[in-house]
């Protein structure tokens, strides 16, 4: 399962995530850093990716064009690095579930928040 995190993602987790999602990148490393949202879907189109993001363009794309790629979008709002984490790393069954299913393109993860 490799994941492709969107710039609103700290590049920081890659290192925390590769033992579950092996291959993942940040648009970063792939010199995406900054590029237009259609350069992001084509890459992660063509190199089998799944685009992980904290807002909803992606999320938007899937609708109007479908999968692949596929989209995960974390609805965390602005939260530290470590929420970010906990999301990927606590709902690894619903995402490799999600990505091995044909018929989803969007999986929307939110987390709760504690009173």
């Amino acid at each position: 399962m490799k994941l492709l995190l969107d710039e609103n993602l700290s590049p920081r987790l890659i290192a925390s995530i590769c033992d579950l999602y092996p291959d993942s990148k940040h648009v970063e490393n792939c010199k995406l850093l900054h590029a237009p949202d259609g350069h992001v879907w084509s890459f992660a189109l063509e190199n089998d990716f799944t685009i992980v993001t904290k807002d909803s363009d992606f999320t938007d794309a899937s609708v109007l064009v479908g999968c692949p790629p596929k989209v995960i979008w974390l609805r965390i709002g602005n939260c530290a690095t470590k929420e970010a984490l906990s999301a990927l790393r606590n709902n690894f069954e619903l995402i490799r579930r999600f990505i091995g299913t044909e018929r989803e393109c969007c999986l929307a993860i939110s987390i709760v928040a504690k009173s």
